[in-house]
């Protein structure tokens, strides 16, 4: 083992944010290597959201190639050390004075998981709730493109390592999507995902919030477990399509949420692309996917069905633009005048049911 050999494998090693591997950025500093002991500065130019992260895959690419040897860092910001090192240094104090974290997840990707979130939440503020809302997909984030905030470079609380979160729309959004270049492609295994994820959402100032929106990743891996374990999650919503194939997942999204081990409430079932309307046509519904699976499902599990999203091209080009169909119907206006007042009126229909399930629960 020799000096050369450990910064190839740390050459491997990239900051999201840049870009560049962490050799490439002059991050290591001082490497010895002594017998199997690794020893190196980590040198950060500013406090830095995901210096936990990367120091978790560096340990781990390390101990995978060297399984022999003892690695210490000392981490550095302008030459003085960080005083959170890991993870596990991480409490809830930024969530203390979040009163609901709700979970809103799929079985499957495709069914429009971030097109409600994202409405959702911005019919909250409109209805004069303080919300946030975390963009949990760490492989595929789509809310900068959705709230047109692609350039935002989150920065540190002045004075700490806190992470100051977007607010745009009366929103305060954070996502992983802020943090890494749009076209890099995150190599992360489960556990280093689940831990930045983790680190984000621990990290940023929230304030005093009504509800906090967690759009959580398709499916139910690891990091689902991993969030819903970790973070006070106070209850989840399923969103599905109605084809049967959305459908079987469904039921696995509403087991997970009820396994033992897991044990979350399930506000309900929201039933995205529910009928097809055409702007010649306004008055006919198409069922493209099929009718009422969702109420069947619903029934099923005796949740409630909080809502039904029609498929409505206003919807599509509101996210494509980055302002939500659920805005003010005076932006809403400049992206489509079809239909507008009725997907408006559908998301504020729904803010209204999950507000009316919280408080019943």
């Amino acid at each position: 083992m020799s000096e050369k050999e450990v910064m190839e494998v740390l050459g491997a090693i990239q900051h999201p944010e840049f870009g560049k591997s962490i050799v490439e950025l002059d991050m290591v500093e001082n490497l010895k290597v002594e017998g199997n002991n690794i020893k190196f500065n980590l040198v950060f130019a500013r406090a830095d959201a995901m210096a936990s992260s990367i120091k978790e895959e560096i340990t781990q690419r390390v101990a995978e190639t060297f399984p022999e040897s003892n690695l210490r860092i000392t981490e550095l910001i302008r030459a003085k050390k960080v005083t959170k090192k890991n993870i596990n240094d991480l409490g809830n104090e930024q969530l203390a004075k979040v009163n609901n974290i709700i979970a809103v997840a799929s079985g499957k990707g495709g069914v429009g998981k971030s097109t409600v979130t994202v409405n959702l939440a911005v019919a909250l503020a409109n209805a004069g709730y303080k919300v946030g809302v975390v963009d949990a997909d760490i492989y595929g984030p789509s809310i900068p493109k959705m709230t047109a905030s692609e350039g935002y470079m989150p920065q540190a609380q002045e004075g700490s390592e806190l992470i100051v979160p977007n607010e745009k729309y009366g929103i305060k959004w954070i996502s992983v999507g802020y943090f890494v270049d749009p076209a890099q492609a995150l190599i992360w295994r489960g556990p280093m995902a689940c831990n930045a994820l983790k680190q984000i959402i621990l990290q940023t100032v929230w304030g005093e919030l009504d509800f906090l929106l967690l759009d959580m990743p398709p499916g139910t891996g690891d990091i689902h477990i991993s969030l819903v374990q970790d973070i006070p999650v106070s209850a989840a919503i399923v969103v599905t399509t109605p084809q049967a194939v959305a459908l079987a997942d469904v039921e696995k999204g509403i087991n997970l949420f009820r396994n033992k081990d897991v044990n979350k409430k399930i506000l309900g079932i929201v039933e995205n692309m529910s009928w097809f309307t055409p702007a010649e046509l306004p008055e006919n519904r198409y069922y493209i996917f099929g009718k009422g699976g969702a109420q069947l499902m619903a029934k099923k599990y005796n949740v409630p069905l909080l809502g039904q999203i029609p498929l409505v091209q206003s919807i599509r080009e509101s996210g494509d633009c980055g302002a939500p169909s659920a805005l003010d119907e005076n932006i809403s206006q400049a992206v489509s005048s079809f239909d507008t007042a009725l997907v408006h009126e559908t998301f504020k229909e729904l803010a209204q049911a999950v507000v009316a399930q919280v408080e019943k629960q």
